[in-house]
């Protein structure tokens, strides 16, 4: 197979500009595409070329797979990467550009089929005599089938997307008396995430870590681990801190979920970039979760404790040049740790916040990295993700990347929208973090009360309340409207005596 030369990015955001900046590198001309909100966004300016996708709903512009192949076509590229969400784990659009004659930037449909179905991966786990946890042997669009299926096993259980990931669709049900509405809630957002309703049933484990473990697989079936990333610090099941190496992983629970996670990929003729997820719990037994058939939001921390571009050996592996190393070669070193930067406000339960990005400014430091989509003047509204930046953090030690990151975000200013900065530096200075016993329930616990409580406490809480209130006024002032204040404290105080 040829080179690729030149990439439709059927995505959006820091995503977009991620891919593009690696293409970029390696000489591939790239191809953007928008719906009417992005029309001015970063990721349309940063690409060759960009065309616009009709329509006012996502299922009809960005998981519209039939319109975006028309577009691919029409600017003669030679392949399309998906991204993350939206079709990045759609079996029938990656049949679709195969059967046009373009390449997909990801695994073959018929892998996609059987992994990312969450179903029928997990079945293939037990076959191999992975560890996997309780739960329902096929997904349900039927409401009543469901709750059946959920007395009979009892809870508290959780709801999941069978199509995707993400945290779309994924809700905590304690009582057959939340159910049938936590069901049609997650039914919901699963289809308008993933364009498919189906919804499996899975035993919920209380304190577990989130560990998930990165591979790569050529077309010849050379397969490598490039070790595990710790994703437990989430807020409504979606990840908000992650690392790697994980703080509670040793060599040999390392060395059984890596032969597990490669032996489950070769079986089901995987190729290309894909995360095989677990729970590990209190006593260090891992249990299979499921497989992204994609590539993560969280691959930079696996970037910066190996040194390799993920999206580079995407395309590569993609063009069938394979893999230019094995395992042996794999040397992770240091630690790093990966902040996602929302436009929520975490004092009110992380609701999302909208605004106009006054000031954006992100920080720029030695071993300090970040992927953003946006920019100062971008309006950042309800129509997406509300995911700003990631940053990323490389130490010595892990103690060295949560000191570094503890600084990127003090120099991180964002103006206009409340964010998750000063959530995530709260987290990255609690002992509970500090010591590695944090879990994917932490945030749902005690946590958020702390939070608060650490903020009014703080003398810089006070600058910010005033600064808040007076950068309200100025803005009714001008606009006869009030805006959100600035997110971070130091940013508030700037505005105070600006």
């Amino acid at each position: 197979m040829k080179p690729i030369k030149k990439l439709l990015i059927a995505n959006r955001g820091e995503i977009a500009v991620r891919v593009m900046n690696t293409c970029r590198d390696m000489g591939i001309r790239t191809v953007a595409i928008f719906a009417d909100p992005d029309r001015t966004s970063m990721h349309v300016h940063a690409a060759d070329e960009a065309y616009f996708l009709k329509g006012n709903k996502i299922s009809e512009t960005y998981l519209n797979g039939e319109e975006i192949l028309s577009i691919a076509q029409r600017a003669g590229v030679d392949a399309i990467h998906p991204g993350y969400g939206f079709l990045s784990e759609n079996a029938s659009f990656a049949q679709l550009i195969r059967d046009a004659g373009l390449v997909f930037v990801g695994p073959p449909p018929e892998a996609i089929n059987l992994l990312g179905d969450k179903t029928s991966a997990r079945s293939l786990a037990r076959k191999l005599g992975i560890p996997v946890l309780a739960g329902s042997q096929h997904a349900f669009t039927d409401t009543r089938e469901a709750q059946k299926e959920a007395l009979s096993m009892g809870f508290p259980i959780l709801l999941k997307a069978a199509a995707g990931g993400g945290g779309k669709g994924m809700r905590l049900v304690e009582s057959e008396s939340e159910f049938l509405a936590a069901f049609r809630l997650s039914s919901s957002e699963a289809n308008n995430a993933f364009g498919d309703p189906r919804i499996y049933l899975e035993q919920f484990l209380s304190c577990p870590h989130h560990v998930e473990i990165q591979v790569l697989i050529d077309d010849k079936g050379n397969a490598v681990s490039l070790g595990e990333r710790d994703c437990s610090t989430q807020r409504r099941h979606q990840k908000m801190i992650e690392e790697s190496p994980s703080p509670v992983v040793g060599e040999e629970l390392r060395s059984k979920m890596n032969e597990a996670a490669i032996r489950l990929m070769k079986e089901s003729g995987y190729r290309n970039a894909g995360t095989v997820e677990f729970l590990v719990d209190e006593n260090g037994r891992f249990y299979f979760l499921e497989v992204n058939t994609r590539l993560q939001v969280e691959h930079p921390v696996t970037e910066a404790v190996t040194g390799l571009d993920l999206v580079k050996h995407q395309l590569l592996i993609a063009s069938q040049q394979g893999l230019t190393f094995r395992q042996q070669d794999i040397q992770c070193t240091g630690h790093a740790i990966e902040c996602r930067v929302y436009a929520e406000d975490p004092s009110e339960n992380f609701l999302p916040s909208v605004g106009t990005l006054r000031s954006f400014e992100p920080p720029m430091r030695p071993g300090v990295r970040v992927d953003s989509g946006a920019r100062a003047g971008d309006v950042v509204g309800v129509h997406y993700d509300p995911l700003l930046a990631k940053v990323i953090a490389w130490g010595d030690s892990r103690k060295d990347a949560i000191s570094r990151m503890i600084g990127a975000l003090d120099d991180f200013v964002v103006v206009g929208v409340q964010t998750t900065i000063p959530f995530c530096r709260f987290m990255l200075t609690h002992e509970i973090f500090i010591q590695g016993k944090h879990h994917t329930q932490l945030i749902n616990q005690s946590i958020i009360t702390q939070y608060i409580e650490h903020w009014s406490n703080d003398e810089s809480y006070a600058a910010a309340l005033i600064a808040s209130a007076l950068f309200n006024m100025q803005a009714q002032s001008k606009h006869g409207t009030a805006e959100s204040k600035p997110s971070n404290w130091k940013a508030m105080r700037e505005d105070l005596f600006r």
